[in-house]
């Protein structure tokens, strides 16, 4: 008898639960599950009169396979980190086999290093815990858009420099065997380079994030200073201050429409790793601006579960302890 339209064709055999009209439907079997772990807690930052607890949301496929992870790092403009943003990213991700953790990072007021310590920590909680989600250590990526993708490539250009190692596990690596920015910031000195005069003075400002990420606030003794106040000091808090050496591999992004972070940043970037033969990618999407719709169509979307299967490999079959959903608590 033929399938109804849906597949759905009339019952074929005597069940318990059978009636006259019932249907049956015949699926068959080709994904696997994801779950969902929220509110992770992988930092606790202690201050004099209080404790900031940072969080991440975790997607695991579930199987016994040993999978690679991949840490995203949601943009803001440096104020603020909503990490549970870019759903169809993460998922796509995590459905092609990969552990996927979101996780926030303290933005402005909090200064620089704080957000790249804060990227580290979450490499090395991974790490840490990687038996209980199934990840192999030895295969971490990052991703991140805008200011996300700032911090994606300040893990990746700092592979080894311990200076930023700060909070728990650090007998963890926080070196990272890929790192994938979108519409990132490599040069905190000249985020608007071949902008128009007016975002030029916009970016001169001391009330510019920034200014504000490097230089803080103008408050009480506290003194702002523009971003270009201190060209050295920019320089250290940028990526393209640490692209020099071995790296590991890159795959960089940003739209020729972008008009909020130039795109002659991830040219700067690309030109600084090829010059040191590190193995990066450099995509340009024609027409993409900045976190519009076309970061969320299926070609940018593939183009990186594919550049991240090629880099950091598929999952292990089988080679995992199995899922064990308490010891996640």
């Amino acid at each position: 008898m033929g399938m109804a339209t849906g597949g759905v064709a009339p019952a074929q055999s005597p069940s318990p639960a059978w009636s006259d009209g019932a249907q049956t439907m015949r699926v068959e079997v080709t994904t696997g599950q994801v779950d969902t772990i929220g509110g992770v807690i992988y930092s606790q930052i202690k201050s004099q009169r209080a404790i900031r607890q940072l969080r991440m949301t975790v997607l695991v496929p579930r199987n016994n396979d040993l999978k690679p992870a991949i840490v995203y790092f949601p943009g803001g403009g440096f104020i603020s980190a909503d990490h549970e943003k870019y759903s169809e990213m993460r998922t796509a991700l995590a459905r092609a086999g990969f552990v996927v953790a979101a996780a926030e990072y303290r933005v402005v007021p909090d200064k620089f290093p704080a957000l790249v310590q804060d990227g580290k920590a979450v490499v090395r909680y991974l790490r840490e815990h990687a038996e209980e989600y199934g990840i192999d250590p030895t295969r971490i990526g990052v991703i991140g858009d805008s200011a996300g993708g700032y911090v994606s490539q300040m893990l990746g250009t700092t592979n080894g420099e311990k200076a930023f190692d700060k909070g728990d596990y650090l007998d963890k690596s926080s070196d990272v065997q890929a790192a994938v920015t979108l519409y990132g910031i490599s040069d905190l000195r000249n985020i608007g380079e071949g902008f128009p005069d007016a975002v030029q003075k916009v970016h001169q400002s001391p009330a510019v994030t920034e200014a504000l990420l490097v230089n803080g606030p103008a408050f009480g003794r506290f003194v702002g200073a523009a971003i270009g106040s201190d060209p050295a000091k920019a320089l250290a808090a940028s990526s393209i201050g640490h692209a020099a050496g071995k790296k590991p591999p890159f795959l960089i992004m940003h739209g020729t429409a972008d008009t909020l972070v130039s795109p002659m940043q991830s040219k700067h970037l690309y030109e600084a790793l090829k010059a040191g033969r590190n193995k990066v990618d450099y995509v340009m999407v024609e027409g993409a601006g900045h976190g519009d719709l076309y970061w969320y169509q299926a070609p940018v979307i593939e183009r990186v579960v594919s550049w991240f299967r090629q880099t950091l490999g598929e999952p292990v079959k089988g080679k995992a302890r199995a899922p064990d959903a308490g010891a996640r608590l």
